[in-house]
This record gives C-alpha cells, sequence and structure tokens, in this order.
C-alpha cells in the first residue's frame, strides 16, 4: 500500500494554489499596465483634435441668453458649489453678447456660506452690468440656501407647484446618552477648553451651551432675513410667518412676495427677456476628468480584486 503523507500533500496544494494566485495577480496587472497605456494614447489623439476655446458654439456670437444651473444641494464639493456658479456667471457676463443670465434653480438649500459666496457674486456682477439682468427661475424646489440665492437676482419665476421659501436655519443631529447608560457604556471625553465638546453627542446637553446654539442660528437667520430684504425690497410682504422657515407653493408665494410671476426657462425666454437663443454656461467636468473618474473606478475595483484574492489565498 502507498505511503501517503498528509503534510505533503497540503503543502503541494498551497504551492499550487499560490502560483495560481500569483499568476492572476500578474495577469491583473498587465492588464491595467495596457488600460494606462490606451488611456494616455486616447488622451493625445482628443488632445490633438479636441476643439479650443478659440471655436466660438453655434448661436454665441448673436445675443443670448445665459443659463447657469443650480442644482441638487449646495455645497463646497458639490456641483453647485460657490466655485462652480460663480465661474459661470462670471463668464456668462464676461461674454459681450450675454443679454440676460437665467439661474436654473431646482435645489433644497446646502450650505449657508456657499449660498451667501453666490449671493454676493451675483450682487457684484449686477451693480457692474447694469445693462443685463438676471432672473431666478424656479422648478421643483427653491428652498433655503437656494431661496437665499435666488434672492439676490432681479426677478424670481416659478410654477404654481414649486415649492419656494424655506427662510431659515437649522441644525440637527442625535443624543445617545440614555441609550449608553442602558448599555452600560461610560463615555470619556478630555477637552482643553469648557466647551470645546460641546455638539458631542454622547454627552448630555448643558442649559448654557444649549443658548449657545441658538443663538449661532439666530445670528445667521438674520443674515439671510437681511439678505432676502435687501434682494426682494418692498416687493415682500409684512407677513409673521415669512421668516419662520415655512415653505410655500409658487401660488402661495407670489401674494407673499417671495416670486415676481409664474413660467419655465423657455417662458422667460420668449415673454419677458424676448431672446430665445440660450446658452448653456453651467460649469460641468470635462471629458478628460470624467475619463480620469472612470479610470480611477476600474483601477480602485481592480485593486480592489486583487486585494480580496489576496486575501483568500492567505485563510
Amino acid at each position: 500500500m502507498a505511503d501517503t503523507n498528509p503534510a505533503w500533500e497540503q503543502a503541494t496544494i498551497e504551492k499550487l494554489l499560490m502560483a495560481s494566485l500569483k499568476e492572476q495577480r500578474r495577469r491583473r496587472r498587465w492588464g491595467i499596465f495596457f488600460k494606462l497605456i490606451f488611456f494616455a494614447y486616447l488622451c493625445a489623439v482628443l488632445w490633438l483634435f479636441w476643439p479650443t476655446e478659440d471655436v466660438v458654439s453655434p448661436g454665441k456670437e448673436k445675443p443670448h441668453v445665459a443659463i447657469v444651473d443650480i442644482r441638487g444641494e449646495i455645497g463646497d464639493t458639490l456641483p453647485a458649489s460657490a466655485d462652480n456658479i460663480t465661474e459661470g456667471l462670471d463668464e456668462a457676463f464676461k461674454d459681450k453678447s450675454t443679454q440676460a443670465v437665467i439661474l436654473n434653480i431646482n435645489s433644497p438649500g446646502g450650505s449657508p456660506v456657499q449660498a451667501a459666496d453666490i449671493y454676493n457674486e451675483i450682487r457684484y456682477l449686477r451693480n457692474n452690468h447694469k445693462d443685463i439682468k438676471v432672473y431666478a427661475v424656479c422648478s421643483d424646489l427653491c428652498a433655503s440656501a437656494a431661496y437665499y440665492v435666488a434672492s439676490a437676482s432681479d426677478y424670481i419665476y416659478a410654477s404654481p407647484s414649486s415649492l419656494v421659501g424655506s427662510i431659515g436655519v437649522l441644525m440637527d443631529g442625535f443624543g445617545f446618552v440614555d441609550s449608553m447608560q442602558k448599555l452600560g457604556v461610560q463615555r470619556r471625553l478630555y477637552t482643553s477648553g469648557d466647551h470645546k465638546g460641546f455638539l458631542d453627542p454622547f454627552s448630555p446637553v448643558k442649559p448654557d451651551e444649549q443658548i449657545l446654539v441658538q443663538q449661532l442660528l439666530d445670528n445667521v437667520h438674520q443674515q439671510f432675513i437681511e439678505a432676502v430684504q435687501k434682494g426682494r425690497g418692498d416687493r415682500l410682504k409684512n407677513d409673521p410667518n415669512l421668516f419662520s422657515g415655512l415653505v410655500w407653493t409658487g401660488s402661495q408665494a407670489m401674494p407673499l412676495g417671495l416670486i415676481d410671476g409664474f413660467g419655465n426657462i423657455n417662458f422667460v425666454a420668449r415673454n419677458v427677456i424676448k431672446n430665445k437663443n440660450l446658452m448653456d454656461y453651467t460649469v460641468k467636468p470635462n471629458f478628460f476628468q470624467q475619463m480620469a473618474d472612470r479610470l480611477g473606478a476600474s483601477f480602485a475595483h481592480e485593486m480592489g480584486s486583487q486585494l480580496g484574492l489576496v486575501f483568500k489565498g492567505l485563510q
């Protein structure tokens, strides 16, 4: 009967598995390498044949209405950031063929800091280009920080069913103190400064710190109110709920002075500005950025697969 050695068999199997693993990893590395080479070649070809900035878009040399989109949440690292919006606005106002500017808004709000930066830029551009009017056109939603931005325009239009307003400031969070007590978990928080941990969700709320938070919110809210009042002027009606954080439909917002009329982008361009030639100045990721993002995602996926194989091989 043949003499079997389990240890020898296990070692042989492990060697075969590791050899197979190394071969798979080698193939994947070469696959990534050739993808990078192809991407570099594609970028070089596109760079040679990509239109330069001197090429004028069809209709751009004629008087036109500039469109700048504000879509989604307003935030520093989001598409609707102050940097992106102001860049689009600056390009629109710099173009001598721009007759008017429309802010195409569909946003629930976001950062008050980003909104204030956009608001101030619109006011600055309006002051330096008095012949170019700015129209804010609200579609589904123009609330909170989005309305903050809209109030900097000359006129605001919306659909009767649009949701408009929400002039208020919000800070939310969770408290886990009671849950920790039930679980027998003790919170250990060390700080330098009496109020350094005043937003810690695992510590009890102190009355004096609650007052401090409310003062912060009230201060930002007052800045919001003053900006809307400066932008809308005497068009605003004296209603006690106007700055309460409530939101209204477009048909409800009209008598409150929050909007100036009903209509979408095409209506405002045709019937108010009387120019149907629309040009989009919204800042969007260029082709190379999109390709780089996709390549990065593909590379991350490949590396994740390789790491998964390594971990499986070591189990």
